[in-house]
């Protein structure tokens, strides 16, 4: 049972780079955990968070666990928790 953030590498709004935070138990947790870091819930993308790279090291501090993008993909299809878009295929 854990929060999960991978490194903030995606180019999104504001011309920041965005990070992914997940949990690998539950979206409850996920969504309470969101809360206490201040990410609105229209961060919110099926599966996860999208989390701008000044909030990164906060989300660390308050216990998120810091871990590569595809560790944050591997354990949200062990938890059952990997939600995919509508039409399109997940990577095998």
């Amino acid at each position: 049972m854990s929060i999960l953030i991978d490194p903030p590498v995606w180019p999104g709004p504001r011309g920041l780079l965005w990070s992914h935070l997940v949990s690998d138990s539950s979206f409850a947790e996920l969504h309470a955990f969101a809360r206490r870091l201040g990410i609105p819930e229209r961060g919110f993308h099926r599966d996860h968070y999208d989390v701008p790279e000044d909030r990164y090291d906060h989300a660390v501090r308050l216990g998120a666990e810091a871990v590569p993008a595809r560790v944050v993909v591997a354990r949200l299809h062990a938890a059952g928790l990997r939600r995919r878009k509508h039409g399109r295929a997940l990577a095998p």
